[in-house]
């Protein structure tokens, strides 16, 4: 392992090394040509949500009363600082639930620095939000209150066709010297992860391509070998085809290596979107998501569902997308899990329309169709259905308001995988308002 990250930090250090001299010889050529180099700006980023729950996931079996009304806030405010070559971007964030106890929670969510030369090159340092291709397996996941971000290395290279990115993470705890390779109960899921990402644009076809390699590891969780890593990963393909009023999407992954128990993985997932634009008004789209998963299911002594030992997991895990653009607006499925962590997989069939009278109101509206993807004794496969709409207003390019319903009929498998209400029937309302003002813009 030591060898392995002198190795890496040899590589990191010799590039980002190698691009200040570059850049510097650029910005001087660029000096004479531009006497304004310098733009720093402070932005904000006000979001207040109210969502009301009539029906969903209990704390426990003894709890019915599964009604919830609570408004939550997130405030960011955002330093940027840039010139010919440079970037520099700070994100200080608060999250909380009006008149939560301890004033909620007060994070950094980003902190880096870029240098790009005039090739192509780039190094790009600090705590950043990752987003790739439709945001499947890496994305902001931005509905979620604090959201999701990274602290790594990225370094790559992009042109008009093609862009590659190499994406480099080691966590830790404290400074340590004793124990310092050892890493729990950290802000991030994972201890190390290499990500390579390949995409490729046609210069005359509305045709596009991602490869997308993942390696992550793991701090055993396994009592026998605490201090032990294991690895995993994922390996797949996104696809898209846009012609005219025509956008075709379609992706596919594949997990393997071992989890933190030491546990072999072989998952995979498929989807496939259509969208069809027959006017500039309306937008209809349809498509299907299937993700594997467990086909064991046990019956403890005390009752319930409970876990068996499994030799090879087969339920995929979408790591570090954003589970709620896709899987339904209630976040059943990826946002929270099964019960007791049972991971069945999901089937989505979905289809939905987007309607814009008028350029600042949008009306949006979606049914999807779930089952789980693995065949389980004693249960049937269909979990439910959702239906959702949704409406978007901007008055002005720094204030949007938006709000939405959606109602879920639930099945019996719905029932005992996700432990809700015996009714079976869902509801949730919400009302968004998101305001981003921009504070002060200065050139020098």
């Amino acid at each position: 392992m030591n060898t392995y990250l002198n190795m890496l930090a040899r590589v990191v250090v010799a590039i980002v090394m190698l691009l200040p001299a570059t850049v510097l010889a650029q910005e001087e050529n660029s000096q004479s040509q531009n006497e304004k180099l310098n733009n720093f700006t402070v932005d904000a980023e006000l979001l207040t949500r109210s969502e009301l729950r009539l029906g969903g996931l209990p704390d426990n079996e003894e709890d019915n009363d599964n009604k919830a009304y609570f408004i939550l806030e997130r405030t960011r405010l955002g330093l940027d600082y840039e010139r010919t070559f440079l970037k520099a971007h700070i994100t200080a964030q608060h999250t909380a639930v009006w008149g939560q106890a301890g004033g909620g929670s007060i994070n950094l969510y980003e902190a880096w620095v870029q240098l790009t030369a005039r090739n192509g090159l780039f190094a790009k340092i600090g705590r950043q939000v990752l987003n790739y291709d439709d945001e499947r397996i890496i994305g902001s996941n931005d509905w979620a209150a604090a959201a999701q971000s990274h602290d790594l290395v990225k370094l790559g290279y992009e042109n008009d066709r093609h862009k590659i990115h190499l994406m480099l993470a080691y966590n830790q705890n404290v400074e340590s010297v004793n124990g310092g390779t050892e890493y729990r109960n950290g802000d991030k899921p994972y201890k190390l992860m290499q990500n390579l990402w390949y995409h490729y644009d046609h210069p005359r076809v509305p045709f596009g391509a991602s490869l997308l390699f993942m390696n992550q590891g793991l701090q055993s969780q396994n009592e026998s070998d605490l201090s032990k890593t294991y690895y995993q990963q994922l390996v797949g393909t996104y696809l898209s085809y846009r012609p005219q009023r025509w956008s075709l999407e379609g992706s596919f992954y594949y997990q393997m290596g071992k989890n933190e128990n030491g546990i072999d993985i072989s998952a995979w997932m498929a989807s496939a979107k259509g969208t069809y634009s027959p006017s500039a008004q309306w937008t209809l789209n349809a498509g299907y998501d299937i993700l594997s998963g467990d086909p064991y299911f046990a019956v403890p002594p005390g009752g319930g569902l409970g876990l068996v030992q499994h030799k090879t997991i087969k339920g995929f895990s979408p790591v570090y997308g954003s589970h709620h653009k896709f899987y339904g607006a209630m976040d059943f499925f990826y946002m929270t899990t099964y019960y007791n962590g049972f991971t069945p997989g999901l089937q989505n069939y979905y289809a939905g329309a987007t309607f814009k009278p008028i350029n600042k109101l949008v009306f949006d509206a979606a049914y999807h169709y779930f089952a789980i993807a693995s065949n389980i004794d004693n249960l049937d496969k269909p979990l439910g259905h959702e239906l959702e709409i949704s409406a978007s207003y901007t008055p002005i390019k720094e204030v949007t308001v938006s709000a939405g319903y959606s109602y879920m009929h639930g099945t019996e498998t719905m029932e005992r995988l996700k432990r809700v209400d015996n009714e079976r029937n869902l509801h949730w309302a919400w009302l968004n308002v998101l305001i981003r003002p921009r504070f002060l813009q200065v050139k020098w």
